[in-house]
């Protein structure tokens, strides 16, 4: 069979992924009683429940005389080095463009990396029957994009195929009423157009891992493609390291893709995309060989990480609840974990019971914590800071673009929020009533501001943002939350009584009957400084009859926290208390004495 190896690429929430599920559908490789799942891609609970890719996936299906590989690469920017990776494993790319929202910021990211590495691109206007497409527009957007990028004339004569992911329809038309129920159109362009693995298939093997894997029983899988020879399972080979070094060591398990599965093979041979084990601490971009023919490839980049922050020890008074995985060396063996997979994470030791964990962005680093939540851990994590280097003698800190679509009725309130967060406005652009802003800003100056931009849009706004570039740090304090908190001063269940005497001090985080402890956070305060509450406190009962009487206590709801909010919202002195049932606010230093005094000795701003 011949190879086709293509990855797809798109913007966050364009139908990638459930593209590649309608091509297996309708590509006949699953055989009649195996049954799909809708975004049967994203294998993992929290990528389900998201509707977002995380990790790259690799399946492949069979069409005509062809055995085609395809890669869903994730669309958002903090699993971007994914995608620039894949690029080196595959000769085209399926770039699919909503057809109403058109180009968006990790459109332009992923189309970049593509051009760059010079493989082939196929557009697929997809959404085609939305009521609000508009093809013809977005075409057109397609092209300028490409022009910007600085595409080549081959790359920019691209065809275009039209189609409806959920609807399974596709067409070369861009008229809606011409899509028919199959996804030919899409196969067909992909044998007419891709071309075959750029590899050579005499000589010494040569393989070089994109991805990673991992699981208990082989350690580190190598996912890539095999660019020369072929090699057999128990065949000794060749590793060159990153540092040039070279370390032999003999195949164990190899493994390749059909459909949904992933299945053992004994042999491959060049142009073919396999996962090889057998090397416990192989890293991306080293080159496997045949003994003796040692030969390396270029060295692939990694993205360094952008942001930090600490994981720890849950020190809280009700350390132990409601997780069962409590203590430093548990945590340390599951951050470790997870760096054998995501090359983007890096761990190291802060102090005896805490670590500090480097990623690529706040979802990137949130999803590890919601995933260790939902496994049993409890633990503590601080607030999100961004990693200064230091370039020719300056500091700098990383940047980002960001794309920002909104009602023409909240521009005002965005601009100046973005102007305090030291944004710096590139262009603006009418669409009818919405507004499209362009902004290059400190990624500093974007955390924390995601819960505030929600609600000054009153939920009508959205922001995407992709890194940029290390540039000079900015002068402003940005990313610091503008208002005070209330913090609890006693210990026990929360009273509907103590929240009435408070609820015009601000907006509570807790309700009536929920337990609490000394330096827990439990509401935000009107004003900018932080003031300690009693929650807790009951009404004196006495025999004497209140001359006035009882009125019902009427409390609103409390505000509700998710874990995204909670990384947003706390400042340099407080930490999120995660638990698999909860997340509580909290300050570093629980005891309200000691608080007082450590605040009394803080430099006035």
């Amino acid at each position: 069979m011949k190879v086709k190896n293509i990855a797809i690429i798109a913007h966050v929430d364009h139908g990638k992924t459930t593209l590649v599920d309608k091509l297996i559908q309708m590509s006949g490789t699953l055989r009649a009683n195996e049954n799909i799942d809708s975004l049967s891609m994203d294998s993992n609970a929290i990528e389900k429940e998201r509707g977002i890719t995380i990790l790259a996936k690799t399946t492949s299906i069979n069409y005509k005389d062809y055995h085609i590989n395809i890669m869903d690469t994730p669309g958002h920017a903090d699993f971007g080095g994914e995608v620039e990776r894949i690029m080196n494993m595959v000769d085209g790319v399926l770039l699919v463009v909503d057809a109403y929202e058109g180009t968006m910021p990790q459109t332009r990211f992923v189309l970049k990396k593509a051009l760059e590495a010079g493989v082939t691109p196929i557009v697929v206007v997809n959404k085609i029957d939305k009521p609000t497409a508009r093809p013809a527009e977005v075409v057109d957007e397609v092209i300028d994009l490409f022009i910007e990028l600085g595409a080549s004339v081959e790359q920019l004569d691209f065809p275009v195929v039209y189609a409806s992911a959920l609807q399974g329809t596709s067409s070369n038309s861009p008229d809606p009423a011409d899509q028919k129920p199959t996804m030919d159109p899409i196969l067909d362009a992909i044998i007419k157009y891709i071309p075959e693995p750029n590899v050579t298939e005499e000589g010494g093997f040569q393989f070089q891992p994109a991805l990673l894997d991992y699981n208990d029983f082989v350690g580190r899988i190598g996912i890539g493609l095999v660019k020369r020879g072929t090699a057999k399972v128990n065949e000794e080979v060749s590793c060159v390291r990153r540092d040039g070094s070279i370390k032999k060591f003999r195949i164990q398990k190899m493994f390749g893709y059909i459909g949904l599965k992933k299945i053992e093979v004994e042999s491959c041979k060049a142009g073919d995309i396999v996962a090889i084990a057998g090397l416990p601490d192989i890293e991306v971009g080293e080159t496997v060989c045949t003994v003796g023919l040692e030969e390396a490839l270029p060295l692939l980049r990694i993205d360094e990480p952008t942001l930090q922050m600490t994981f720890g020890v849950n020190s809280s008074p009700f350390c132990g609840r409601e997780g069962k995985i409590l203590t430093a060396r548990k945590i340390e063996e599951r951050l470790h974990k997870e760096t054998e997979r995501d090359v983007s994470l890096k761990v190291k030791p802060y102090d005896n019971e805490s670590f500090t964990v480097s990623g690529r962005g706040e979802l990137h680093l949130s999803i590890l914590i919601e995933n260790m939540r939902r496994e049993g851990f409890e633990l503590q994590v601080s607030k999100p800071e961004v990693i200064l280097k230091e370039i020719d003698g300056k500091m700098c800190e990383p940047y980002e673009d960001v794309q920002i679509d909104v009602p023409e009725e909240y521009v005002g309130s965005v601009i100046e929020a973005l102007g305090k967060r030291d944004g710096n406005m590139d262009a603006m652009h009418h669409h009818g009533d919405q507004v499209r802003l362009q902004y290059t800003m400190p990624s500093r100056g974007l955390i924390g501001f995601s819960t505030q931009f929600m609600t000054m849009t009153k939920g009508y706004g959205i922001m995407n943002h992709t890194y940029k570039e290390y540039l000079p740090k900015a002068g402003m304090m940005v990313g610091e939350r503008p208002l005070g908190v209330m913090v609890s001063m006693d210990n026990g269940p929360v009273t509907a009584y103590a929240l009435g005497q408070l609820a015009d001090r601000g907006t509570m985080f807790v309700s009536p009957g929920d337990e609490v402890y000394e330096g827990m956070i439990v509401g935000e305060h009107v004003h900018d400084n932080d003031i300690a509450v009693n929650v807790v406190k009951g009404k004196n009962l006495t025999n004497t009859r209140s001359s006035s009487k009882d009125h019902t206590v009427v409390l609103k709801s409390p505000r509700v926290m998710t874990l995204e909010m909670c990384l947003d919202y706390i400042n340099s002195d407080e930490l999120v208390e995660v638990t698999p049932k909860s997340f509580r606010l909290r300050k570093k230093i629980l005891n309200t004495e000691l608080r007082k005094k450590a605040d009394a000795r803080k430099p006035k701003a």
